[in-house]
This record gives C-alpha cells, sequence and structure tokens, in this order.
C-alpha cells in the first residue's frame, strides 16, 4: 500500500489551521488504489471488468447490471433506500458506493466479504439482486457470446481455461479499482492549495475533528486505518442506544456483523464506511431509512457521540463532506458483446412471482 501524504504541523502552521484540528491526522488520497498480488492491474483486463460490470446479460432476464444497483455515472450507488433486484425483489439494505471501495479493508455492510473480487461474485447469484441460479449457468451464458472469450484471453493469458467467474470476479474487481477519486477540493487542500477549500469547510474541517467524527472516519478514505484484506474496521451503531433515533429510524432492526457470524459480540457492528462522495449517495445509513445528508449528520452525533450539534455546526460539518467529493473520472459505456440472429437470455415465465427481500 503506496505511503499516504499526511498534513504535518508546518502545513497547518502555514494554512492558519488549528491544532485541534491535527487530531484528524489528514491525509489525501493515493492516486492509484491497491492491486492484490494475484490479480494485477491490466489494460486489458479493466476493459473487460468494465464491459462485465454495464452487461445486464449476467442477470436472470437481462435486465440488470453491476450499474443498476452501483451508478458510476452518478455517485456509485442507486440513491434508494433498497435497491431493486430480480423479480421487483428488495434488498434488505441501501447499496454502498462503489467509488473508492478499492480502499476498503472488507466489503458489503457486514464485511462478508475479504476483496472486491469476493464481493463482485455475490449479486450475480443472489436470488434478490442479479438472481443466476449458479455460477455455472452465468458462466455458460458468457460462453453462448463469441465474442467475449477473445476478451477474456487477452485479460488472463496465462490461464487454459480464461473464462470462469474467477476470472469473472477478477476483471470487475480490476475495472472497480479504477473507480477512484483522489483529486477533491480536500485533497488539493491537503496538499497544499489553500484555496481548495472555503471559509465554511475549513470551520467544518475543525468540527470535524473537535467534534471526535474521526474516532471512526479516520484514514485517506475516511473509513478507518488501513487493514489487512478481510480484516475489517468495525463499530457499533447506534453506540449509544436509546435515542429517539432508534425508533425514528429503525436502528436494531438489522444486526448487522452478527448476521454473518452469529456471535453475540458482533451484534450492531457495521464496517465503518467511507464519507467519501457522501453528499451524493442519499439517502442514509445501512437502511437507507435516514432522507437527507444534514439530518445524517445529527444522528451519527447523537448515536455514536452523545452529542447535540447546533445548526451551525451541522451546516459546517455538511459543507466539509461536500469538499471530500467530485472529480470522477470520465467513464464512457463500453461496447458490449452481441449475438447475431438470437438471444442468450431466456424468456421470461409470465407465471412468475415477485420473491421477498432477505437480510
Amino acid at each position: 500500500f503506496m505511503k499516504k501524504p499526511v498534513l504535518n504541523l508546518t502545513l497547518c502552521a502555514a494554512l492558519a489551521l488549528p491544532l485541534t484540528a491535527l487530531a484528524q491526522s489528514w491525509e489525501a488520497l493515493p492516486k492509484q488504489a491497491p492491486s492484490p498480488t494475484n490479480n494485477p492491474q491490466t489494460a486489458a483486463k479493466v476493459e473487460l471488468g468494465k464491459t462485465l460490470f454495464f452487461d445486464p446479460r449476467l442477470s436472470e432476464h437481462g435486465t440488470l447490471s453491476c450499474n443498476s444497483c452501483h451508478n458510476v455515472m452518478g455517485g456509485g450507488d442507486d440513491n434508494r433506500p433498497n435497491s431493486i433486484g430480480m423479480h421487483d425483489a428488495r434488498g434488505g439494505r441501501s447499496a454502498p458506493s462503489v467509488w473508492n471501495a478499492a480502499f476498503l479493508s472488507a466489503q458489503f455492510w457486514d464485511g462478508r466479504a475479504a476483496t472486491l473480487e469476493d464481493q463482485a461474485k455475490g449479486p450475480i447469484t443472489n436470488p434478490i439482486e442479479m438472481g443466476m441460479s449458479d455460477a455455472k449457468v452465468a458462466i455458460e451464458r458468457l460462453k453462448a457470446i463469441p465474442d467475449y472469450l477473445p476478451l477474456f484471453k487477452a485479460a488472463f493469458p496465462e490461464s487454459r481455461e480464461p473464462l470462469t467467474m474467477d476470472n469473472v470476479a477478477k476483471a470487475i474487481a480490476a475495472y472497480e479499482r479504477t473507480l477512484i477519486t483522489p483529486d477533491t477540493p480536500y485533497d488539493r487542500y491537503v496538499r497544499g492549495d489553500k484555496k481548495a477549500l472555503d471559509a465554511q469547510q475549513l470551520r467544518g474541517m475543525q468540527t470535524f475533528a473537535e467534534v471526535g467524527c474521526n474516532a471512526c472516519h479516520m484514514g485517506a478514505n475516511f473509513s478507518g486505518p488501513v487493514l489487512p484484506a478481510g480484516e475489517g474496521f468495525f463499530m457499533k451503531f447506534p453506540n449509544i442506544a436509546g435515542s429517539e433515533y432508534d425508533k425514528k429510524y429503525d436502528l436494531l432492526a438489522d444486526t448487522g456483523r452478527h448476521s454473518v457470524t452469529g456471535k453475540d459480540s458482533d451484534r450492531h457492528l457495521w464496517r465503518v464506511p467511507t464519507l467519501r462522495n457522501v453528499a451524493l449517495t442519499a439517502p442514509y445509513l445501512h437502511n437507507g431509512k435516514v432522507a437527507t445528508l444534514d439530518e445524517a449528520v445529527r444522528v451519527m452525533a447523537k448515536t455514536q457521540l452523545n452529542k447535540e450539534l447546533t445548526p451551525a455546526q451541522v451546516k459546517d460539518l455538511v459543507a466539509f463532506l461536500g469538499s471530500l467529493g467530485g472529480n470522477f473520472p470520465q467513464q464512457t459505456m463500453p461496447r458490449l458483446p452481441m449475438t447475431a440472429g438470437s438471444s442468450v437470455v431466456p424468456p421470461v415465465d409470465p407465471h412468475l412471482t415477485v420473491k421477498t427481500a432477505k437480510k
């Protein structure tokens, strides 16, 4: 993992940033996301992954792609409380953004996937997401599209059998590692551009540290410390139960990490999400129950830190959070490999019933 620039004492003094803000160890996002040794980045692999990311034929009815829930033409999510999957099913949690997910040490809200590769396999065969019955069916469909095989051979020249589910996941993960935003106003400020943040954003930056938001949202990605893959950074939410928000936003219904491990000690533990581009990913929380960013700021201050923020503090924090987003690398829609004279997607049974969501 490449070394991250840190805003030091000298720079703070030069920018007239109060020393109280130093509690946050302000770090700019690296210009490149880390890659595992067993899946190095190549241009061919990234292009294949992008094509697969946008291809709805990886879903049962050929209607949903990875981009359906993680729209890279926007904030990397779908701006819904719960995503709409196959058979009009609803997911149990709000879709997290794919932007900067490459810097997370575990994926999904409950951290059940160690890597982007592990995560990429899940939705394709999840009955309430993309709905393919199993990985074999998904691969057979791709094999029925002749022009996919040359793309897999180019991306995985060392593989005797390049078109596999493992390689599908590796390609998608490689593309997702290009989805980073390392040049936000905040990053430019940390790197020395004194004009990158306005006065309100600077107040919000100081408030962020003074209130204690950095207890969870630390590091360059504002999602916790750099940890080995699979070792997620988890925090209890709500940390302080009993506020009006527990009932108002149904905060205790989902047990989070506990639903994966079954351990009592993991009850209501959640992987700390990144705050990058958070202004663009409403609604908020794991269940998408909070409609606006200013309300999310109030909820988190009370449930995590037991603090009531003033209206001015909320506005300043929202302004600072806005500085953590933007400057997305340009995305262009890929031309998908096609079939001539036939379709690989089977006809839909008109008697199918709507599936109900499971957590």
